[in-house]
């Protein structure tokens, strides 16, 4: 079985800034409560599940959390191993990074990188979920239906598919 790294940091993310919500706090106020010092940049893209968090850090929000962090690994687990996935969106990244639309830059440029990265032979197609969508929607400063809209104006990109 592989583990989709991507998938995994993305609900852990949403599983951090839940229970931040669930508490009324703003981000500010989940850092102040933090043991060590992080921006409030990298407590975001923690939330966003667009930068790995190390396990050191994960039990100090936690702890500001009150909430063990077994508990809440435990939940992500579920989460990516036995509930279906929600939507997804199939998307060639070649096809991505070879668009000109002024709009999509932020989306050539992740696809380009993401190319970059590729292993040798590895498959070009990328799957995003909702949350991912919406982010990346907000990038381009569309709607996620504008996006969607767009996306599937490309020639190689196939239509959502839930898996």
């Amino acid at each position: 079985m592989e583990i989709d790294t991507a998938a995994y940091q993305r609900v852990l993310g949403d599983e951090l800034r839940t229970l931040r919500k669930q508490r009324g706090w703003t981000r500010k106020e989940l850092n102040r409560r933090l043991q060590s010092g992080i921006s409030l940049q990298t407590l975001a893209t923690y939330e966003l599940g667009t930068r790995q968090c190390s396990v050191i850090r994960l039990v100090e929000i936690c702890h500001a959390l009150n909430v063990p962090a077994h508990e809440v690994l435990q939940r992500v687990h579920e989460k990516v191993f036995t509930d279906p996935p929600p939507g997804h969106i199939r998307l060639d990244l070649t096809a991505i990074a070879a668009d000109d639309h002024g709009e999509l830059l932020p989306l050539r440029r992740w696809a380009r990188d993401r190319l970059d990265q590729l292993p040798l032979g590895a498959s070009h197609d990328v799957h995003l979920d909702l949350s991912a969508l919406e982010y990346m929607a907000q990038l381009c400063q569309l709607t996620p239906v504008e996006l969607i809209h767009k996306l599937r104006g490309l020639d190689r990109m196939t239509s959502p598919k839930a898996r």
